[in-house]
């Protein structure tokens, strides 16, 4: 059967194959550069695994209190080394990005301290954390304040802002590196060292913390190689691989990584306990395959700006644009296309695809959101997956892949849903 066929068989039709052939011919050159990173991270993530000896007993499962699992310290060493931090704390206790954020806050925050986000507002599960939203518990409740510098007009960095909006209280600065639910543009590892600058510029003590999700593994190197005192993520996203079962990350200095700890677990025990149960293999797997697992989605995330914007449609980044996360945003200008992109996405997954997604109230979120997941991991967002919030200006996040060809198989099974709908026409 030719390849051609294989692609009918999913419902895709040869005026869809033929265009998107097109534009994949258009930007081999991105993917080459895209490669040439992906060897780079390859090589720093497998040195580091070298470099602290990893054996099949570090695999070995602990239980109960977890005393003395060299599996999970061994892991913490290599993600020390690969981020070039003092620390780290990587733990299946962290159920999710918002989490792992949530314990570095609480650890390193207290009665009467503020936080400063120099990049607008944060990700929107953020804001009950921090308490912008109302919300049982939030920093709000326990006397941390909180401050924003907003973005200029044209959605660049206020650096005068950033400089003007500390004070005494400051004792913590928060850079959200992806987009969220905006369409800033991504800050790269560049632009978050000239905000870090600038802020130890004024005081030194004040700490940087970055917001990595989604960041990881995309350029050469990472936010603690420029400054920044903590940096956070999830391992459902791109440093799991696609195999971390659950798990997020917090590396940096090792004073502010051990506050973090405490926070996690109790004061006077920090790193010191939480079992593994068994999923250190994958966490390391999933790690040393990131890399390339990260070019993959990377590849799929210029494929589907290349093809929408092609149609016309805004999209950011655009095509030709450097890339600082693995997420494409496309505005798609209606609720209707919204949700026919996203049930596209859907009907590729090799999990649930025969579920059709709808909006619904998600918690944490002030709208309904669709979200298309057909993941083996639930909210694993380095595989195929799309979201959105179902509100003007309509705009979709599509991200993941843990191939090239099956980002490319979602994107042109969106296409094709959309088509099919009478929601766009393909015009070549």
């Amino acid at each position: 059967m030719t390849l051609l066929n294989h692609y009918k068989n999913f419902g895709i039709k040869e005026e869809v194959i033929s265009f998107c052939s097109h534009i994949e011919t258009s930007i081999k050159e991105r993917f080459s550069a895209i490669d040439e990173i992906a060897e780079l991270n390859q090589l720093k993530v497998l040195k580091a695994m070298q470099d602290h000896r990893v054996s099949d007993a570090h695999f070995s499962a602990t239980t109960g209190y977890g005393y003395n699992d060299i599996g999970r310290d061994t892991l913490e060493e290599v993600y020390a080394s690969v981020f070039r931090a003092e620390s780290a704390l990587v733990r299946p206790q962290l159920i999710s990005g918002t989490h792992a954020l949530t314990v570095a806050l609480f650890g390193n925050l207290r009665h009467g301290d503020e936080l400063l986000s120099p990049v607008g507002k944060p990700y929107d599960t953020l804001e009950g954390v921090i308490g912008i939203r109302e919300t049982p518990g939030s920093l709000a409740e326990h006397g941390v304040s909180y401050r924003q510098v907003d973005l200029l007009s044209d959605g660049s960095i206020d650096y005068d802002g950033i400089k003007k909006g500390i004070n005494d209280r400051t004792k913590m600065v928060t850079i959200q590196r992806s987009k969220g639910y905006t369409t800033r543009p991504t800050l790269s590892v560049e632009e978050i060292k000239k905000i870090i600058h600038i802020v130890k510029s004024v005081r030194d003590d004040i700490i940087c913390m970055v917001d990595n999700c989604y960041g990881e593994f995309v350029e050469a190197n990472e936010p603690t190689e420029v400054g920044a005192d903590l940096v956070v993520g999830s391992l459902i996203k791109n440093p799991g691989g696609g195999l971390a079962p659950i798990g997020g990350y917090i590396v940096g200095k090792e004073k502010y990584v051990d506050n973090a700890a405490y926070r996690l677990t109790a004061p006077g025990l920090g790193k010191e306990v939480g079992a593994t149960l068994g999923i250190n293999q994958p966490l390391y797997q999933g790690l040393f395959l990131s890399p390339q697992v990260v070019a993959g989605a990377l590849k799929g995330a210029v494929f589907a700006s290349a093809v929408f914007e092609k149609l016309g449609f805004k999209v950011f980044p655009a095509s030709h644009e450097k890339r600082h996360d693995i997420i494409q945003a496309v505005n798609m200008e209606n609720a209707e296309r919204v949700i026919k992109f996203c049930q596209g996405i859907q009907a590729a997954a090799p999990v649930d695809s025969f579920v059709i997604p709808e909006p619904w109230d998600m918690p944490g979120y002030d709208c309904p959101v669709i979200m298309a997941a057909g993941t083996f991991v639930q909210g694993s967002s380095i595989e195929l997956s799309a979201d959105a919030p179902i509100k003007p200006p309509y705009t979709v996040f599509f991200q993941g892949g843990l191939t090239w060809y099956h980002a490319k198989l979602g994107i042109m099974k969106a296409l094709q849903n959309m088509i099919d709908s009478n929601t766009i026409q393909l015009e070549i």
